[in-house]
């Protein structure tokens, strides 16, 4: 099997059955950043993979060498052969398909959540600028609104908010656990994983691992927001202001703030709420220093593999 076909087959298993894998680890619960870095590892190892597979395809190892002008001319004479029989021009055409298709699906993937991000985020400011007030009691934006809610607002300037309706449904100590999971998600700087997450689900939605990353990585870290938030404040206190909020049911669609970055979701009563409220009351056992530096080396492992994978073959060639 050539290298390109290794890399092609290595990021269908990562994006088909990555899922599966994930589903069954119980390890990204007990150290939910670490398993959310993992996820985002996994994931956006496939469209490298993918681009590094059309690279390999239309170059050999063995044109890699340490003078430039010699790596140029083996790269021209490679091409050049390669066109020169029906099969030969059909690979190399195949793969700079492949690499340009890959890469510009991810450009344009990019570009349109980046324009996105921009419009909420405008939406947002004319939105607190309007219904929005500032309490010299709270460390929050408060917003007029009935129904409970809290999100955070990454960018220049940064800002949590939190509704009327949620200061009014919880008490001080449920109120100030709630901010600290919010404030939380900022100095985490989580919606730059979200972003993350987030592209790579839009740069190949086709995949089952890519498709499910932003759910799975969004839910990792609101858990690590809920850990970071119990350094200062009861777990179970955030635990019933989740209560409080599920108990009074969701508000009417479309009428809620949408959220510009990552929230607390105190609007969602669900399975992934449930989890949390669970773990909240009874903390898993931390990962052991052991598992963790193992898998921080998983994490490592999962970034550089397609770059090993591609050349690998071409390093024994320079040899």
């Amino acid at each position: 099997m050539t290298v390109g076909g290794a890399l092609i087959l290595y990021a269908m298993v990562v994006g088909f059955a990555g899922p599966a894998v994930f589903r069954r680890a119980g390890w990204p619960l007990r150290a939910p950043r670490l398993g959310a870095a993992a996820v985002l590892a996994a994931a956006w190892s496939v469209p490298v993979a993918l681009v590094l597979a059309g690279v390999t395809i239309a170059l050999p190892a063995s044109a890699l060498s340490t003078d430039l002008g010699q790596l140029i001319g083996a790269c021209l004479v490679r091409l050049r052969a390669a066109y020169g029989t029906p099969n030969g021009a059909g690979m190399v055409t195949a793969g700079q398909v492949l690499s340009a298709a890959t890469t510009t699906r991810i450009a344009w993937a990019a570009g349109r959540l980046a324009h996105r991000r921009r419009t909420e985020r405008r939406r947002q400011r004319v939105l607190l600028r309007l219904a929005g007030h500032p309490r010299p009691d709270l460390p929050a934006v408060v917003l007029d609104y009935p129904g409970a809610a809290a999100y955070s607002v990454a960018g220049r300037h940064s800002t949590v908010v939190v509704t009327s309706g949620a200061i009014d449904l919880l008490t001080k100590p449920q109120l100030g656990a709630v901010l600290a999971h919010e404030n939380a998600h900022l100095l985490a700087r989580h919606h730059r994983w979200h972003a993350a997450a987030a592209l790579a689900a839009a740069a190949l939605p086709i995949l089952p691992l890519l498709r499910e990353t932003p759910a799975r990585v969004g839910r990792l870290l609101e858990m690590d927001a809920d850990e970071l938030a119990a350094d200062h404040h009861e777990p179970h206190v955030l635990a019933s202001a989740l209560v409080a909020v599920a108990s009074r049911g969701r508000p009417a669609t479309g009428s809620a703030p949408d959220r510009a970055a990552s929230t607390l979701t105190l609007t969602s009563a669900g399975a992934d709420t449930v989890a949390r409220i669970h773990r909240l009351l009874r903390p898993p056992d931390q990962l052991p220093r052991r598992g963790q530096t193992i898998t921080r080396a998983a994490v490592v492992a999962l970034t550089v593999a397609p770059l090993v994978l591609a050349a690998a073959p071409a390093l024994i060639a320079l040899q």
